[in-house]
């Protein structure tokens, strides 16, 4: 890697374990490897532009799956567009389903 800064960080031992574990079960191939991509997704977060809000969301690995499988037909560009339009379409439909409710009471 070329035009990198070497630094030196101290994290609890705790933190340490479930990072060496990322690389013991293959998700990364080093530690190193994990800190960047950890600091990247960090630095992505930060700098999202003020009218986005960034929202962490935890699914099912079948879930996962299975949308993974709709990127690979071409539904999605990536599973984050999967899950953007998704949540989109849910809050459009609930929206509506609220004026509906809203125009029938009055």
């Amino acid at each position: 890697m070329s035009d990198t800064k070497r630094i030196t960080v101290r994290i609890p031992e705790d933190m340490a374990e479930e990072l060496d574990e990322l690389v013991d079960e293959g998700s990364f191939s080093s530690l190193s490897e994990v800190i960047r991509a950890s600091i990247k997704e960090f630095i992505k977060n930060k700098n999202a532009p003020d009218h986005i809000s960034k929202v962490t969301v935890d699914l099912p690995k079948q879930k996962v799956g299975e949308i993974e499988n709709l990127v690979e037909r071409g539904d999605s560009v990536d599973v984050d567009d999967a899950i953007r339009t998704a949540v989109r379409e849910y809050v459009r439909e609930k929206i509506k389903e609220y004026q509906r409710v809203m125009e029938q009471e009055d």
